[in-house]
């Protein structure tokens, strides 16, 4: 009985959604008769930590989570914050007479299903209801025509987790014992942050090389107008007949590349301008091409994610996470697809609105259609665009700040990609005269007009370069014909210096990753918020700048698991699980031949022994036998980089450092590395000013009233003065004797503090005197800075000076005033970065309690790694704060239930047996080695999460 005629009789239906916002929005449009729940995402998974491993499992199983040895059988658990849920949800099933699992309509979706259907058992009807926008007219279609669970999706999302845990937990540990405690290693987060590192290699590597070449100003002696301008600017393209240098003429190395070419110096480039001071310019040609540009196809995943980084500056993260509340709000269709089709609805609706935005001038005759162009593409979505039969324009969204600004890009992008083309022309003068000295010149300048702007009305996609010219840029050149005479107004000689390559940015990573058929759009977001959570990567304004411990971390996996993080393998990996999606390979022989080996894959001829391979020799390895053989592993080598005059940087457990000579021996060197230094800047020079630095220990004199050596030192937490006790003073029990100690203001460093200084430091806290009621006032240095304290009340002072100085009356002045809530609200911005694009609020940089943070009064983010108040930029201030918005406010820590007290029975007489007794220590005992083993296995686990 289909589920339309069930309705039609009554019943109570069960409808399940992943989100608590999606079931809100289909519950309004289902009505009565339908209980719409969520499942808050995953209610089962792989065991995080050995504990959760059910006792009958033993060996490797309680540590991976998998049965490698009985066909990779993966032990699932309910999550232990979902069996809450799962309780709600199998009450709300034993009060239904039919089951609609409504999750996602991908692979993740499909397996969040299944995993429902295995846990909650329903003994009635099941339905898979699939949608990709959440409108009442979808919402009653997808009820209306279910389908069926599709288990090849739920088996290749089965495969991918399995093959992600037997890769994370068995590399990771190698990384904890290598490198350093709580790292993870990941198939494609390992890969992305490989290519970090070595756009950074790149970087350190490089040399640059100077070249130069003229610019000339012509004049063509017309009165211009805006149509017609007066002069053009034209650059120096040959010298009697060569091509003058580029900097793409030039290699990595610093070197020309490119044969024949002329490079001109300083020196040259000066003396061929003189020489063309004088000289009669003409026009030699003048091409003129139609130009014609066809608009973008509408947003995929991928796109989306770019795009909101080089307009709106969000992250690949805070963009899903608007797009999400977008989807499951109805504004936006489903925002993980590979795919830019639009549905003949959606073509309609953007076209209806391109004739009464634009006029149908800007309507093409036929409507658009766009081809997939990714590899692989997963699941029958649309492109990500506005749901409906009709678009809503912004302004009738009621939407405000971030989820605005992206709906707004999206309605703009799907629009625009059923518009007309933009048409024009583009035109390539060229220029010629003979210098003083004889020699040929030839200048060239190029334009462009455009003539019907067509979709660009609507929409201009952005750039990863910042200096790169948008489509829509326009150069107008003179109207000018062959032959025609020229005077050169000026020709000034430019000097230019080739640039190492740009840093990854969050929009260039997604799309090199894309670009290299690595990983799929649907995890780009949370693999490079894992990268940089892990500390692998850190930003600089909206640069991706790898850390020295990624350096440490690449080097081992290259040297001794290079084909885990080779990029042709990684995305040969992915056509593999592919295919086993299609049915085409078998995920068992597969997963057998990555983790064991060549041997490891077994059964008869056709079983897809072979085709999990892909047939490609070898390229399986066996991972297993690789993580067993650690002992060729040397972890000193593996974190240990020259850099030049016997300096080595050094990643250790603290973090970097750079060293020169063995410890122990003489003329050993040693010094910290900022953490927040970016690789290519460490030049041998700045390494020798590091050394140079003073360290370690200063005496500072000895303490007049004490008799005991006062000491600096620079410390894990900073710079502070210290006083050095005889060796026999008792430094436990409860004569014990704690030296005097005192932080370092921000001013002093341990190189130059005096010993007067550091004692007036030790003397702190100062009793400043007593209130009126006798309580007494002190002034102390704390871990925020100056304050004031009386009793439990403390305020905070503007000046460390005043913590000597301030007098009783002062302290009380300041104690008559109402206590101010946040040190910073009194202090002046450290920095003002201009207006915040979503709420147009002044955004400014203050020094908070926990360091430096950008506000707009509204919503603060704190500073990362890699930013500064001197060098953070309004677009990265801007970024940080729709990162902190798209989290949305902190969740408040549960409050624990107090332990309940179980009762205890008096009895009149103990009635325990010899034989009771003995049985209780034989099930202790056996309770206790369960319990030891159960903590060691899960303390292996348990330091991170590898995936």
């Amino acid at each position: 009985m289909s589920p339309t005629s069930e309705t039609a009789q009554g019943g109570r239906r069960l409808v399940i959604v992943e989100s608590p916002a999606k079931a809100k929005t289909i519950k309004g449009y289902l009505g009565p008769g339908y209980v719409v729940e969520a499942s808050v995402g995953h209610i089962r998974d792989l065991p995080s930590g050995a504990a959760e491993v059910p006792e009958k499992y033993t060996g490797e199983v309680r540590r991976l989570g998998v049965d490698v040895d009985h066909d990779f059988a993966p032990i699932y658990v309910v999550n232990a914050d979902k069996k809450a849920q799962v309780r709600k949800l199998k009450e709300l099933l034993a009060e239904s007479d039919e089951l609609f699992l409504a999750t996602d309509e991908d692979r993740e979706g499909e397996a969040i299903a299944w995993h429902l259907q295995e846990v909650l058992k329903p003994k009635v009807p099941v339905h898979r209801m699939v949608f990709h926008e959440i409108t009442k007219d979808a919402i009653q279609q997808a009820v209306r025509n279910p389908r069926e669970l599709n288990k090849r999706m739920v088996d290749a999302q089965e495969t991918r987790r399995i093959l992600d845990r037997l890769y994370g937990y068995e590399v990771s540990p190698v990384l904890w014992k290598k490198v350093m405690r709580g790292l993870s290693a990941g198939r494609v987060q390992s890969v992305a942050t490989r290519l970090v590192v070595e756009r950074e290699r790149e970087r350190i590597a490089f040399r640059s090389a100077e070249y130069w070449d003229l610019t000339g100003t012509f004049s063509t002696g017309r009165a211009g107008d805006p149509s017609d301008p007066s002069s053009l600017v034209a650059r120096l393209a040959t010298v009697d007949g060569k091509r003058v240098a580029q900097g793409r003429d030039f290699g990595a190395d610093g070197q020309l590349k490119t044969a024949n070419v002329l490079h001109l110096d300083e020196g040259k480039a000066r003396a061929l301008a003189a020489s063309l001071a004088d000289t009669r310019f003409s026009v030699r040609s003048v091409e003129s091409k139609p130009y014609r540009r066809s608009p973008y196809a509408p947003f995929r995943t991928t796109t989306l994610q770019q795009e909101a980084s080089r307009k709106l500056g969000f992250g690949a993260k805070a963009t899903m996470q608007v797009a999400q509340k977008l989807y499951e709000n109805g504004f936006i269709t489903y925002m993980r697809t590979d795919s830019t089709v639009l549905s003949e609805t959606a073509v309609s609706a953007a076209r209806a609105q391109v004739t009464q935005l634009y006029g149908a001038d800007y309507l093409p005759e036929k409507p658009r259609v766009y081809a997939g162009k990714v590899k692989n593409a997963q699941e029958a979505h649309e492109a990500i665009r506005p749901s409906g039969d009709r678009f809503r324009t912004p302004a009738e969204t009621g939407l405000t700040g971030d989820q605005f600004r992206l709906y707004e890009l999206i309605w703009k992008r799907t629009v625009a990609s059923q518009m007309k083309d933009a048409t024009g022309n583009s035109v390539t003068v060229r220029i010629g005269g003979t210098a003083a000295d004889g020699r040929d010149a030839e200048f060239t300048a190029s334009g462009k007009t455009i003539t019907f702007h067509g979709f660009m009305k609507a929409y201009v996609e952005g750039a990863d370069d910042p200096n790169a010219e948008l489509d829509d840029r326009e150069r107008r050149l003179p109207q000018v014909a062959e032959g025609d005479a020229l005077a050169a107004e000026e020709i000034t000689a430019d000097g230019h210096a080739t640039k190492p390559p740009a840093r990854y940015t969050e929009a260039s990573l997604v799309k090199e990753l894309e670009e290299r058929e690595i990983g799929r759009p649907s995890t780009y977001a949370s693999i490079i918020g894992t990268i940089l959570d892990r500390g692998y990567v850190f930003k600089k304004g909206t640069a991706l700048v790898p850390s020295f411990l990624s350096f440490a971390v690449v080097n081992l996996l290259e040297k001794h698991f290079g084909r885990l993080v080779d990029y042709d393998f990684t995305a040969r990996m992915e056509d593999d699980l592919d295919r086993i999606a299609r049915g085409e390979a078998q995920a068992v022989p597969w997963l057998k031949r990555f983790y064991f080996g060549e041997g490891g894959a077994t059964g008869p001829e056709g079983s897809g022994a072979a085709d999990a391979g892909n047939g490609d020799g070898d390229h399986l390895g066996g991972l297993k036998e690789l993580v067993t053989d650690l002992g060729a592993i040397d972890a000193r080598e593996i974190s240990s980089f020259p850099v030049g005059n016997g300096i080595v940087l050094r990643v250790g457990r603290y973090g970097p450092y750079v060293e020169r000579g063995e410890k122990d021996q003489e003329g050993h060197q040693r010094a910290d590395v900022p953490g927040d230094m970016a690789p290519d800047e460490l030049t041998v020079e700045y390494a020798e000013e590091l050394l140079a630095k003073p360290s370690g220990d200063f005496e500072l004199g000895t303490d007049p009233v004490s008799g005991n050596m006062i000491v600096a030192k620079d410390g894990r937490y900073g710079p502070y003065v210290t006083e050095i006790l005889p060796e026999d003073t008792p430094k436990t029990g409860k004569n014990a004797v704690k030296p005097r100690t005192a932080s370092l203001f921000k001013t002093m460093s341990v190189d130059t503090v005096t010993l007067e200084e550091a004692l007036k430091l030790m003397s702190l806290p100062r009793v400043v005197g007593t209130d009126a009621e006798g309580v007494e006032i002190t002034a102390q240095n704390g871990r925020y800075g100056p304050y004031l304290k009386k009793g439990t009340d403390s305020r905070s002072l503007t000046d460390e000076e005043q913590l000597f100085t301030i007098t009783l009356e002062e302290a009380l002045a300041i104690y008559a005033q109402p206590k101010q809530r946040g040190r910073a609200a009194a202090k002046p911005p450290l920095k003002e970065l201009g207006t915040d694009p979503v709420s147009e609020k002044p955004v400014v940089v203050k020094d908070g309690r926990f360091g430096p943070y950008v506000t707009d009064g509204e919503t603060n983010a704190t500073l990362r790694t890699g930013d500064s108040v001197e060098t953070i930029t309004p677009e990265r201030g801007y970024e940080l704060l729709a990162e902190k918005r798209a989290k949305g406010p902190a969740k408040k820590a549960a409050k624990k239930a107090p332990a309940k007290k179980t009762a205890t029975k008096k009895t009149a007489a103990k009635k325990t047996t010899t034989a009771k007794t003995a049985a209780k220590k034989t099930t202790a005992a056996k309770k206790t080695t369960t319990a030891k083993k159960t903590a060691a296995a899960a303390k292996k686990t348990a330091a991170a999460k590898p995936e």
